[in-house]
């Protein structure tokens, strides 16, 4: 029997912007019933946005977080018998910045097909408006949170970003998106670039890269909305 495959399935990243969505992704969502999703009230959502015909109930979703990591076995199971699973993160692409990873890696123990379907990524939309170097980069994701190693974190990330030409991206859960800022202010030099890309593809996106010193001029509002730190020292 040929083994089922792993469909990664692109989600939106502001509620706003299912236009963001290649058609294809629904056409591979309405033949799917299986499901690993990071939330499953923002999976029901999304689906039916897709394709109002979908039946939810009829699907299994099954959970795939930082609270309860997905049940690869379970999922290589589905595999064998034939069953094409799909992966949809909270926002953006799956198996990047999430525990999607775990069931591809699992697909690829029994050398089940897996297909990354294009849509929206944070990271290479902030990348690509921030007008920093795009040739070399590093994604860290969360810094931490204790305010004194998330500031050690911050000085190491601008003195890589200075010895290796590298582009420097980072994100935080959007209610201390303020204080990240300004730990990234208070603590980097003044000619060091920052771009705060918040909101994208969202009716409120703001993508903007100054200076340390040209930020302190004037502070975004970023609470509550989500959003990616670039920041390059070159």
């Amino acid at each position: 029997m040929t083994t089922g495959k792993v469909y990664l399935i692109p989600t939106v990243l502001s509620a706003d912007a299912l236009y963001s969505i290649p058609p294809y992704v629904t056409e591979v969502a309405r033949k799917l019933t299986v499901f690993y999703v990071e939330n499953e009230r923002t999976a029901r959502r999304y689906l039916k946005a897709l394709d109002r015909s979908i039946n939810i109930d009829a699907l299994q979703l099954l959970p795939m977080n930082e609270n309860q990591l997905p049940d690869t076995e379970a999922a290589k199971k589905f595999l064998r018998q034939g069953i094409d699973i799909g992966v949809i993160s909270e926002a953006g692409c799956p198996a990047v910045a999430d525990p999607g990873h775990l069931i591809v890696r699992a697909a690829h123990t029994i050398e089940a097909p897996v297909i990354p379907m294009i849509g929206p990524n944070s990271m290479l939309l902030a990348l690509m408006a921030s007008g920093m170097n795009g040739q070399h980069f590093q994604f860290v994701g969360y810094l931490p949170i204790k305010p004194h190693e998330r500031i050690k974190a911050i000085k190491e990330l601008e003195l890589q970003s200075q010895k290796k030409k590298q582009t420097q991206l980072f994100i935080e859960t959007p209610y201390r998106n303020n204080q990240l800022l300004k730990d990234i202010l208070d603590n980097c030099k003044e000619h060091t670039k920052v771009c705060v890309a918040a909101d994208i593809t969202g009716p409120e996106e703001f993508i903007r890269t100054k200076t340390v010193k040209e930020w302190k001029k004037a502070l975004p509002e970023l609470h509550k909305k989500p959003a990616i730190f670039l920041l390059d020292s070159e």
